[in-house]
């Protein structure tokens, strides 16, 4: 079973508007299978550089390369042939043709470096992330705002998920295979995908010397999911230098295995912890890592409000990334443990989001307050001396949480159940 994808309708966009079209993303998130979708029933040829012969055509000869596989044409796992990308550009010069070239690659680490040099101005750039909550119930919901207009909306569309269902579907995690052919075992499954990730992609990746210290480097990452960065910490449990655990890290960001949310900062706000806050992009692998048997023992567990957090957090994000849009996410934390999950800005506002494990959370947005600085005025003192603050509104406020309906806190903030993300 095949799911359409929330992000076609921004890669059609793409394609008609830029002569490259790359779309990039973890091993196994659906790149491949999107664009044979959208292809379908046109003379768009498909190429993939996973066959090593193709792929030494590619490196070797890439202007013979192109005339075999001439555009309209689909070239998957291009990061195999960077050369090709100096022959795509004089292609493209020449032809002006919109929409020639989908390309797909998994290794953005190194790859975005040569695309940025060889097809700067003429390739749009799409990111694709694995299924989210709202693909995977056909609502397609279009990117994560607070809204109570907009909760109302999708309330009338959306099916409630109790407890359960939630856990079952963080557990089982967002990789489409899963979801489209229930006989493939999860647990065979995510063994063979980071034996896959591990060998192919990190095995090119000059920052990794030592694999086994990388994979145990993973573990330790998702075991922390949901949790402010601290590259010293990392370091000593993985028993590597501090320099190393954030160039791993790095490493992890760009290869889409992990999303880093930055804390929000306002001059007007005073000790706000300066460190990212790290999740893991996929529940699933995350649970495999972290050795979870089942959905019930997760939800039972030390690590369920992480893993909660982690869920709802990736949903709000893959809203943003489906909807072709960069992610307006920050967070909040300071030195006195005051933390606001998620601050969405839109504009000139921010919109403070909570996130609960529980049906009715209690004093949920009490730490909203310690926003009300940035609404203020600043003082013509700190202006005249270029330290003055962005004055900044502060926008409706929202808990997410497990609450089976849509319900007003107070005049400002709502409950709102996470299978509205």
């Amino acid at each position: 079973m095949y799911y359409p994808r929330a992000i076609e309708s921004t890669a059609r966009h793409i394609s008609e508007t830029f002569p490259v079209m790359l779309l990039t993303g973890p091993r196994q998130v659906g790149k491949t299978t999107l664009l044979q979708k959208m292809a379908g029933g046109t003379n768009r040829k498909y190429v993939t550089l996973d066959n090593p012969t193709i792929r030494n055509i590619a490196k070797t000869e890439p202007e013979l390369f192109l005339q075999r596989y001439a555009p309209p044409v689909i070239i998957d796992e291009v990061q195999y042939a960077p050369e090709l990308f100096d022959y795509i550009k004089i292609y493209v010069d020449t032809h002006k043709q919109n929409g020639d070239f989908w390309l797909t690659g998994s290794q953005a680490f190194h790859m975005m470096n040569r695309v940025n040099e060889s097809l700067a101005g003429r390739v749009g750039v799409i990111r694709l992330l694995g299924l989210s909550n709202s693909e995977i119930t056909g609502n397609y919901f279009p990117e994560f705002i607070v809204s109570p207009q907009e909760f109302m909306k999708r309330i009338e569309s959306a099916a409630p998920m109790n407890l359960n269902e939630i856990y079952e579907r963080i557990y089982k995690g967002s990789m489409p295979r899963l979801y489209e052919n229930p006989d493939v075992d999860q647990e065979q499954y995510y063994e063979s995908y980071l034996s896959t990730y591990i060998e192919r992609d990190i095995h090119d990746l000059s920052q990794v010397a030592d694999e086994l210290s990388f994979f145990r480097f993973i573990e330790i990452i998702a075991a922390r999911t949901a949790s402010n960065v601290n590259y010293a910490t990392l370091a000593e449990e993985a028993g590597i230098s501090a320099p190393t655990a954030k160039q791993w890290l790095s490493v992890l960001v760009s290869c889409g295995l992990v999303i880093l949310i930055e804390p929000y900062f306002n001059n007007a706000l005073k000790r706000v912890i300066k460190a990212p806050r790290m999740y893991f992009a996929d529940t699933g692998l995350c649970a495999y890592l972290t050795r979870w048997p089942s959905a019930e023992v997760l939800e039972a567990g030390a690590m369920s409000g992480e893993f909660f957090e982690t869920w709802v957090v990736t949903e709000v994000y893959k809203s943003y990334i489906n909807a072709g849009k960069r992610p307006p996410l920050f967070f909040y934390r300071d030195s006195n443990k005051r933390e606001i999950d998620l601050l969405i800005q839109q504009g000139s506002t921010i919109y403070p989001v909570e996130i609960k494990k529980s049906a009715s959370p209690a004093n949920a947005t009490r730490n909203f307050s310690v926003l009300n600085p940035i609404t203020k005025e600043p003082k013509e003192a700190d202006r005249f001396a270029g330290i003055a603050h962005r004055k900044t509104d502060i926008g409706t406020g929202a808990v997410l949480c497990l609450s089976s309906d849509l319900l007003p806190v107070d005049q400002k903030n709502w409950l709102v159940p996470v299978w509205l993300i």
